[in-house]
């Protein structure tokens, strides 16, 4: 019997075997993350997601529409992801899933234009989807009001055109921040938007350790972290800045295992997780992002999302 579209009460424990290993997640928690889509070897439209606080195996959610990468927003009831690159080209969809509702994607509206690795950032209102590859690299900047449906509007542009990965982009309920990417070649720039307002990105300061791409971002309301990337090879480095203010990132640790790119970040307001990557990785790394000092393992993927999105109930974005 199928469990899709099952509405799922707040205490009532969806529970999956995985070989001998069960399973649990709170379904409908705030408290839940999600890693969406994503490239390795090819792509893959599957939707799993972990309980932040309670770690372990990720279990399958769901499917997006079709294998893509792309970017993530999300309210505490609502993910939304957009874009992708797909075989053969690049996708300009938007579909989204209720976070109560277990089950695939339905359709959300469209981006103003098509394009892959397009990280998002978003507060309780307005999601965003930033940058990307339409093959070529672009700044456009589009938002949506994630409680309705529709086409993308444009917001502004982003300092110079720019990729990430999924997920390099952190938030708090004001202010959306770009951390590094490519543009084409590796970039160490920060920048970031207020999102009342509709406009361009302003500078930041830079990432000290120097230009990356595929990175990934976590955060709570007052500090973002990016981890990995590519800096001419994968790397285990991770950073903060501290959103409220401007200028350069801080070294925070590593990764707790081997240099990679194209990670998903997912956090709440006190963990960053920190998934998968390049090479073939499910692995998952824990921070408290409050402090500093390395990564823990801390888990698994169901399966290999190398570029994906990623996305939570429960992030610094949100009030």
């Amino acid at each position: 019997m199928s469990n899709s579209g099952k509405i799922w009460n707040m205490k009532e424990v969806y529970k999956k075997i995985s070989g001998d290993n069960w399973t649990t997640a709170y379904v409908g928690s705030t408290d839940i993350g999600f890693g969406m889509g994503g490239e390795e070897n090819s792509y893959t439209n599957i939707i799993d997601f972990i309980t932040i606080n309670a770690g372990g195996q990720f279990v399958d959610y769901g499917d997006l529409s079709t294998p893509r990468t792309g970017g993530g927003v999300s309210t505490s009831t609502r993910v939304v992801h957009g874009g992708g690159d797909v075989p053969g080209g690049v996708s300009n969809a938007i579909e989204y899933f209720e976070i109560a509702v277990k089950g695939n994607t339905t359709d959300f509206g469209d981006l103003t234009v098509a394009r892959g690795r397009n990280p998002g950032i978003n507060n309780d209102t307005r999601g965003l989807f930033c940058g990307g590859t339409d093959p070529s690299y672009n700044n456009v900047i589009d938002y949506i009001t994630i409680a309705s449906t529709g086409n993308a509007s444009d917001f502004g542009d982003m300092i110079s055109p720019a990729l990430g990965g999924g997920s390099n982009n952190v938030n708090s309920t004001t202010r959306g921040v770009s951390m590094g990417g490519g543009n084409p070649s590796r970039s160490d720039v920060i920048q970031y938007i207020t999102f009342s307002s509709t406009g361009n990105m302003t500078d930041f300061g830079d990432i000290a350790a120097g230009g990356t791409l595929l990175n990934a971002g976590v955060c709570s309301s007052t500090r973002g972290v990016y981890g990995g990337g590519n800096g001419g090879g994968g790397t285990n480095q991770m950073g903060y800045i501290t959103i409220a203010s401007t200028g350069n990132s801080t070294d925070f640790g590593d990764l707790a295992y081997s240099p990679t790119e194209g990670l998903i970040g997912i956090s709440n307001s006190t963990l960053g997780l920190f998934c998968g990557g390049e090479p073939g990785q499910t692995n998952v790394n824990k921070i408290t992002i409050a402090s500093t000092g390395n990564a823990v393992e801390y888990g698994n993927l169901t399966t290999r999302h190398s570029e994906g999105a990623g996305s939570s109930g429960s992030h610094g974005g949100l009030s």
